[in-house]
């Protein structure tokens, strides 16, 4: 009777890794830069309630967010300073657009009263998706507002940090 050996595998290597196709579980925590020794305001931060659940390649996560948790083994704590329009792109001017009320009416409420600050739902061209515009200003008489098409958070550099709770 003979037996066969086989090399023991660590506990890391038996770990899943994260994919480009990976369903995760994980918290994580996207903040400005620290200045002054003084860590950054959160943007969002999922460590202090339920962690998030997503699937990479969907669009939950930009893809320069994605690329950095590639690799990852479940358990893995990490935390990736992500420069300035890297995560989110550069600002672009093309996207600050003036909208007229009518168009805004048509999509939406009629007697939505809106002012700076606010952020727009718009339907894409196909209809199978959204996205959002801030408005910037509105012209005296109402009947345009100037809208900004950027992330928010594009043109700046991000605190990333994550804790891979979960990899199928």
């Amino acid at each position: 009777m003979s037996s066969a050996l086989s090399d023991p595998v660590t506990a890391a290597e038996a770990l899943p890794v994260v994919t480009p196709a990976s369903f995760l579980t994980l918290h994580y925590r996207m903040a400005a830069p620290a200045t002054e020794g003084q860590p950054g305001e959160d943007i969002i931060n999922t460590f202090k309630d339920k962690p998030a659940t997503l699937s990479l390649g969907s669009g939950q996560l930009s893809p320069a967010l994605e690329q950095r948790l590639l690799g990852l083994p479940e358990g893995t704590r990490a935390t990736f300073d992500v420069p300035a329009g890297e995560a989110f792109g550069e600002r672009n001017p093309e996207l600050i657009q003036w909208v007229g009320r009518k168009l805004l009416n048509e999509l939406g409420d009629p007697d939505e009263q809106y002012k700076p600050g606010d952020v727009v739902q718009f339907p894409t061209p196909d209809g199978m998706g959204q996205y959002a515009g801030a408005v910037q200003q509105v012209k005296e008489d109402g009947s345009a507002l100037q809208f900004d098409f950027n992330h928010p958070l594009a043109g700046q550099a991000v605190v990333f940090e994550v804790h891979v709770i979960g990899v199928l």
